[in-house]
């Protein structure tokens, strides 16, 4: 299989997975670059899935639906492009001989799904939308934190070699953050000389891990004692439940 992360807008990512033949794509914000992909490397547009409601998620689906046939699977509860497959948590999809489990992960937007395969030429794979970055983590458009708390938790429970296909190239902005947070973080400090370098060459920092975001990310750190002093140093007023803490990171966040 060979997974690739197309560019969009100025700094989306639609992801391609394919066998040579035939090929999902994830969240496609604009059609333009996916159908450029599929002629040149001469695929067949097989399945198309969809995180979220979001225009930068879907704008290019009806187009792509148009010209290849292609099916279109996303979320049971938020306005899509018709006609799709609704699907929710606990539900499977399969596509190019593969089984995706379906993860809900509200928080970003109520209706926000993940799709997650256990194994992918010998590891998993997660599509995880807007709910989960590099460093970071998507914005409480319409959730609580308490709902991002618990989908970012069910998330960083995946295995460790999981490889995590976030949908924006945010990774120097939530490092910045990040090293705020948590400056003595050694793995943090080392990945982010690592990204810097990577976009210096116009190299995406993804797809990332869900082992590496445990040792980077604030928002999947709210229960280490340095992520919750920090938090407790920005806002006194933070209690020390982890839901507190990631809530205060949150808000923290949005006007860092």
């Amino acid at each position: 299989m060979h997974l690739f992360p197309i560019p969009a807008f100025n700094d989306n990512y639609i992801w391609i997975l394919h066998n040579g033949e035939r090929a999902l794509v994830v969240d496609p914000g604009e059609a333009g670059g996916v159908a450029a992909y599929l002629r040149e490397h001469r695929l067949v547009l097989d399945t198309i899935l969809i995180t979220h409601h979001h225009g930068d998620h879907t704008g290019g689906v009806a187009e792509l639906r148009q010209a290849t046939g292609a099916r279109v699977i996303g979320p049971v509860s938020e306005p899509m492009p018709e006609p799709l497959q609704r699907v929710d948590g606990g539900d499977a999809v399969d596509a190019l001989g593969l089984r995706f489990e379906v993860i809900s992960v509200p928080g970003h937007t109520l209706g926000h799904i993940a799709f997650h395969c256990p194994a992918v030429d010998g590891a998993p794979l997660l599509f995880c939308g807007d709910t989960l970055f590099s460093a970071g983590c998507g914005r409480l458009f319409e959730g609580t934190p308490t709902q991002m708390h618990r989908s970012l938790s069910c998330l960083a429970a995946l295995p460790d070699n999981t490889r995590v296909c976030c949908t924006h190239e945010y990774t120097l902005a939530n490092l910045r953050f990040a090293l705020a947070v948590e400056p003595g973080n050694r793995d943090l400090v080392q990945h982010a000389d690592r990204c810097q370098q990577l976009r210096a060459q116009h190299q995406p920092t993804l797809p990332s891990s869900i082992g590496l975001e445990r040792r980077i990310n604030p928002f999947l750190r709210a229960d280490v004692d340095a992520v919750a002093a920090s938090a407790r140093a920005h806002n006194p007023a933070c209690g020390s439940d982890a839901t507190e803490v990631f809530a205060t990171l949150r808000e923290w966040k949005n006007h860092f």
